[in-house]
């Protein structure tokens, strides 16, 4: 049972969390179901102890997880949401960044354009006067 649990624990971190209603985070199993809470019967070292686990009993998807640390996992879930938003504003700002660039790179060769047909233009009237 405990290789089943190891087993079963570590493929359960595709999970979602969803709101939470009092004190435990409701869980959604790979049914997309809200996972219940269910305690250990068996003999044994976690006997009494609380997980989530797949609302189709017996026939499961596979879903499991330890209710302490469910808490450990919204909070880290929450966490990779807001660094996701984060990213998703570094990439706009980023891409504003990027089209100021183009806009100063396209200004500057328009200003490099305009100094070398300026300086040309005063070669050549030096050439004018001084073949007069």
């Amino acid at each position: 049972m405990a290789s089943q649990q190891s087993m079963n624990s570590g493929s359960s971190s595709m999970s979602k969390s969803r709101s939470r209603s009092g004190s435990m985070p409701q869980l959604v199993c790979y049914h997309n179901d809200i996972a219940p809470t269910r305690v250990v019967k068996h003999d044994g070292p976690t006997r009494g102890k609380q997980f989530y686990g797949c609302s189709h009993w017996p026939r499961t998807c596979g879903f499991f997880k330890w209710a302490d640390e469910s808490d450990e996992i919204a909070e880290l879930e929450l966490e990779n949401s807001l660094l996701q938003e984060k990213v998703k504003e570094l990439k706009q700002t980023n891409l504003k960044k990027r089209n100021q660039l183009e806009e100063i790179l396209l200004e500057n060769s328009v200003t490099r354009e305009a100094m070398y047909t300026a300086t040309a233009d005063k070669k050549l009237y030096v050439f004018l006067l001084m073949s007069w």
